[in-house]
């Protein structure tokens, strides 16, 4: 009986916070007598309970939360009247290159995607909180390494970036992108015809210089912001 309480205290405190709670945090609910195995085995046990409902509880970078199904989405979006942003594909390109070959810079993007990538680009990711710089490249300019964020994983509904999809030998940069979109379920804007075209109209009023850097150096990155993950 005790365990049923504890259980739907956990139950509780997921679904009232409006963020994840880590295995940490939820300790802080119980006393003693309640170990990080027990909290665990009340998850598993919660997302059992929660299989058939409209909402599920997933674990992800930042903790556990419940969250919407995705068959519920095309009913709840009818309660929101400011739609979220939709992204290109360039944008979505970017990003699917830096999720699977970080840490990378700029210009390593440029070469695998084939086309100059635009300082827009590079900040729509950064104010989403996708990417961040997380060193410096030891070669001619320093050049930043891109990595991914917790944001990233929290947003993407994996615990790490192991849980992305399993990349096949000579699968090209686009169906990269369309993996890192689907499996996100990320808004995607209709792309343009011609993708080099697409990013010369998005650095029209960009006048950030570009440094070309080869991909045979030795990296440095920055300790702290690899610890920190």
């Amino acid at each position: 009986m005790i365990e049923n309480h504890y259980k739907q205290v956990l139950e509780t405190a997921l679904l009232c916070s409006p963020e994840p709670l880590s295995i940490n945090e939820l300790s802080r609910l119980y006393g003693e007598e309640v170990t990080p195995e027990n909290i665990i085995t009340w998850l598993h046990e919660l997302q059992l309970d929660w299989a058939e409902k409209g909402m599920e509880l997933i674990h992800i970078a930042t903790g556990w939360r419940f969250q919407s199904r995705l068959s519920m989405r095309e009913y709840l979006d009818r309660l929101t009247v400011e739609k979220p942003p939709k992204y290109s594909r360039a944008v979505m390109e970017t990003l699917a290159i830096i999720a699977y070959r970080q840490p990378v810079t700029r210009g390593e993007i440029e070469e695998i995607r084939g086309v100059t990538v635009s300082s827009q680009i590079i900040r729509q990711l950064e104010d989403r909180s996708w990417i961040e710089v997380i060193g410096h490249k030891d070669t001619i300019g320093r050049p930043g390494l891109y990595a991914t964020t917790k944001q990233f994983l929290d947003d993407m509904a994996i615990p790490n970036l192991q849980s992305l999809p399993s990349l096949e030998d000579g699968i090209v940069v686009d169906q990269i992108a369309q993996q890192v979109i689907n499996f996100g379920q990320t808004l995607l804007d209709e792309p343009l015809e011609d993708p080099q075209a697409e990013d010369e109209a998005q650095m029209l009023n960009d006048d950030a210089p570009m440094i070309e850097t080869p991909i045979e150096e030795d990296i440095v990155l920055d300790e702290k912001k690899i610890s920190d993950e």
